[in-house]
């Protein structure tokens, strides 16, 4: 079974696998914390939308992490 990961901040479980591949995305393959969406984009200080629009061009660019 996979490891169910939890956001660092609000504490969201579990996280999408959207959520996983865009914090290791961002912060490396192991990253300390994982963010949901909404505290990524907080943390960050960019909207949801950015966060969402992100996701999809990595998934456009055809990002495994994203399959």
């Amino acid at each position: 079974m996979p490891q169910q990961h939890s956001c660092s901040f609000c504490g969201k479980t579990p996280l999408s696998k959207n959520e996983i591949g865009i914090t290791k995305k961002l912060y490396g393959a192991k990253p300390r914390n994982f963010f949901c969406i909404e505290c990524l984009a907080r943390h960050l200080e960019i909207s949801t939308q950015d966060v969402l629009d992100t996701i999809e061009d990595y998934k456009a660019e055809g990002c495994k992490m994203f399959e």
